[in-house]
């Protein structure tokens, strides 16, 4: 069957790409290999429908696709009904702090959130209006106040850290929407993205006495996974990216505070004190296992986190342990994935492919020259050169595949900050077997 792609999808891949980033949209497209992780991940997700808690920490190398499998199991969960927020650690972004940086944190993860029908992020007003909704039916359903059911209904939330504040809000914008107060439904969506900095400003536009701060971070997410669930959704998950940034902090309590943190949130979700509400930390090999500034260097993450030492002595991967490491992907995948971009760049039209299957044998063996097997274990750059290949052959068609080859530069993937981080990779013999078989296999298939 033929899969015909929007010109919308097409573009955003492609600009997405050529960028370096990861599309937003038409993943679907150019996803390939990974299936155990995605089904340990998809098992996650279900967890988190039937009112359980997931804790995951996705390792990889920097440009070996983190973040675009990330953005697969996002997707996974908005079409299992879940509400997603997702967010990229910086110096301004940290999961501890008593600066703002915490406080930074969940503003964008307010900002980004996103349900099926608004996948695009700052879809919170949507999620509020339809708790408002299916609340206001049930009051005209049971003759009751309004106000008296948003009480009730949210009274859980109460018991928790913040959550009078939080129902007292929500019932807020209730009263704007009733009045048609616009003032008064936008400062409570302000409040709800922590988006106030000061108790009194709060208190002036919604009568409530606190704030969501840097000391309430993980708390504010545990009632927004409960609030969800009331507006007819079965979860939240959030997904963290680049948390290689607390690693990088360079004062050690500054860094244990953040480690403190995530032993927090692990410990919750796997002793099953938070309901409906899932965590993905993507991150690098050295933000775990340094022994001097990375996980492994807090001693109570370090036993919670290690690798299950039957499944290595077994030569096999377990799945279910909350560290996973993201299994690279295989030359033959690679192949694949370019299959996968010459269709996306062709709107879906086989009769409009730029190049055929030898030009796409003879890109990775240049690949493979240039950068040995790191173009298929970090593909990003090789991606990107593929790219700029069929741009410039869609604009000068008169220029050929085979003459373009050897002028194409493909580097290595580096990380964004090396004068803090100094990446060590084991180039064992096991890697150039790979890239040795891959070419044989490149041979069968033209003989």
């Amino acid at each position: 069957m033929v899969r015909k792609i929007r010109l919308k999808e097409k573009e955003a891949i492609i600009q997405s790409l050529k960028a370096g980033v990861t599309p937003k949209i038409g993943i679907q497209h150019i996803q390939v290999g990974r299936n155990n992780e995605i089904k340990a991940l998809y098992k996650d997700i279900e967890r988190i429908t039937d009112g359980g808690a997931t804790f995951r920490l996705i390792i990889g190398d920097y440009g070996s696709g983190k973040t675009f499998f990330l953005s697969v199991i996002r997707s996974i969960a908005l079409k299992k009904k879940l509400v997603t927020v997702n967010a990229d650690l910086s110096p301004n972004r940290r999961i501890h702090s008593t600066s703002g940086q915490a406080r930074n944190l969940y503003a964008e993860l307010m900002r980004n959130l996103s349900t099926l029908s608004k996948p695009d992020g700052n879809a919170l007003p949507s999620v509020v209006e339809r708790f408002i909704t299916l609340t206001r039916n049930e009051a005209d359903q049971n003759q009751a106040a309004v106000s008296t059911l948003i009480h009730k209904k949210l009274a859980s939330l109460k018991e928790m850290v913040g959550g009078y504040d939080f129902a007292d809000v929500v019932n807020a914008y209730w009263q704007g929407y009733e009045t048609g107060n616009e003032e008064l439904k936008s400062n409570a969506i302000r409040w709800l993205r922590a988006e106030y900095t000061t108790k009194t400003e709060a208190r002036k536009d919604l009568g409530v006495r606190n704030i969501i701060s840097d000391g309430v971070f993980y708390d504010a997410l545990k009632l927004m996974s409960l609030f969800v669930r009331q507006a007819g959704y079965k979860g939240l998950l959030i997904n963290l990216d680049e948390v290689v940034n607390l690693y990088k902090l360079r004062h050690t309590q500054a860094r244990t505070s953040n480690y403190e943190q995530i032993l927090r949130i692990l410990n919750d979700c796997h002793q099953g004190s938070a309901e409906h509400i899932g965590f993905l930390l993507g991150g690098t090999p050295e933000f775990l296992i340094d022994p001097r500034k990375g996980l492994f260097s807090y001693e109570a993450l370090n036993s919670r986190l290690a690798e299950n030492k039957f499944a290595q002595r077994a030569g096999v991967i377990d799945y279910s342990s909350p560290t996973l490491h993201l299994a690279s992907l295989t030359p033959e995948e690679m192949f694949i994935l370019l299959k996968n971009l010459r269709h996306v760049f062709s709107g879906g039209d086989a009769s409009k492919y730029l190049v055929q299957d030898e030009a796409l044998f003879a890109f990775l063996e240049h690949c493979g020259k240039k950068i040995g097997d790191a173009y298929f274990r970090t593909p990003r750059n090789t991606i990107k050169a593929f790219l700029d290949l069929l741009a410039v052959l869609e604009q000068y068609p008169e220029m050929r595949w085979s003459d373009l080859i050897d002028e194409i530069s493909v580097e290595k993937e580096s990380p964004s900050d090396t004068d803090e981080i100094v990446a060590n990779h084991d180039k064992g013999n096991s890697k150039f077997d790979d890239l040795a078989s891959f070419r044989i296999w490149l041979m069968h298939l033209r003989s």
